[in-house]
């Protein structure tokens, strides 16, 4: 099996080297309502998920479901527009075969990206939030199963998921674009159903700040090939039993409209910065 899948990943990088010369070192998975920072991109190619051997398609309003890859301020890099979820029926292996198939491609840098909801005291929708940590309540890890040594160690260090110095570069500049940045834990469960008011209050008294349905699995699979990551939550609800009123999906697609521009040029400038590391 580990075999299979490492031929199977060979096989979509080897169709998207058909597509482009491209040689990206940094990667962007973009989450719900945030794909307009791929528009930004120049020279670029886009790829349909649907066009690339075994990999796996997106069903969610929200996630476009197309690979971009071309240039940013002399950068070369490649955007997940869109990204497949745990709960839409998918594997945690299948869930982690684009991060494996980008690190084929020759990323060292991962960006990631995800709507989600705030539990912490005194957030706000559209804030931007650094992830500094995560906790993985999904019930599962998507590494389970016989290792191969061609992505990475049977067992690996998970003491810093996400870069500091990447975060540092964030804060400089989300400093430079005149707004500040907090950080926090997320937490990660299957969905798709949101979460119960009494759930928010144990995660809440686990530590944690911002819940989703998606990231850790992908940061995990990025850890264990050795890809530096950097985790932007977008805070599109305030979680349950704190706004006063039910959680809808179209909230959160629509608070990502209504950022995306301020994200992306965040983005945008964050990826020079990273670049010139």
């Amino acid at each position: 099996m580990p075999s299979e899948i490492y031929d199977k990943t060979a096989a979509a990088t080897g169709y998207i080297r058909t597509k482009t010369s491209a040689q990206p070192k940094i990667a962007l998975i973009l989450g719900s309502g945030l794909g307009v920072f791929a528009h930004h991109v120049k020279n670029a190619s886009a790829i349909e998920y649907s066009e690339i051997p075994h990999f796996p398609r997106t069903t969610v309003v929200g996630h476009n479901g197309r690979l971009v890859i071309g240039d940013l301020h002399g950068t070369t890099l490649v955007v997940m527009q869109g990204r497949v979820h745990y709960y839409e029926g998918y594997s945690a292996a299948e869930v982690i075969f684009p991060i494996r198939v980008l690190k084929q491609l020759g990323i060292t840098t991962l960006i990631v990206t995800n709507a989600c909801g705030g539990i912490r005291d005194g957030m706000t929708v559209g804030d931007l939030v650094l992830i500094s940590d995560h906790i993985n309540l999904t019930g599962t890890n998507p590494l389970i199963g016989k290792n191969d040594s061609r992505f990475g160690e049977r067992f690996f260090d998970m003491t810093e998921p996400y870069s500091q110095k990447l975060r540092n570069l964030a804060h400089a500049t989300a400093a430079k674009q005149g707004f500040s940045m907090s950080e926090g834990v997320y937490i990660s469960v299957t969905g798709p159903s949101y979460e119960t008011p009494a759930e928010i209050r144990a995660f809440r008294t686990m530590g944690a700040d911002l819940v989703g349905m998606s990231t850790v699995h992908e940061v995990i699979a990025a850890r264990h090939m050795n890809i530096e990551v950097l985790g932007i939550s977008c805070v599109t609800n305030l979680a349950a039993g704190i706004q006063g009123r039910p959680l809808d999906h179209r909230d959160v697609v629509e608070t990502g409209l209504h950022v995306q521009q301020r994200f992306a040029e965040f983005l945008t400038s964050l990826v020079g910065q990273v670049a010139a590391e």
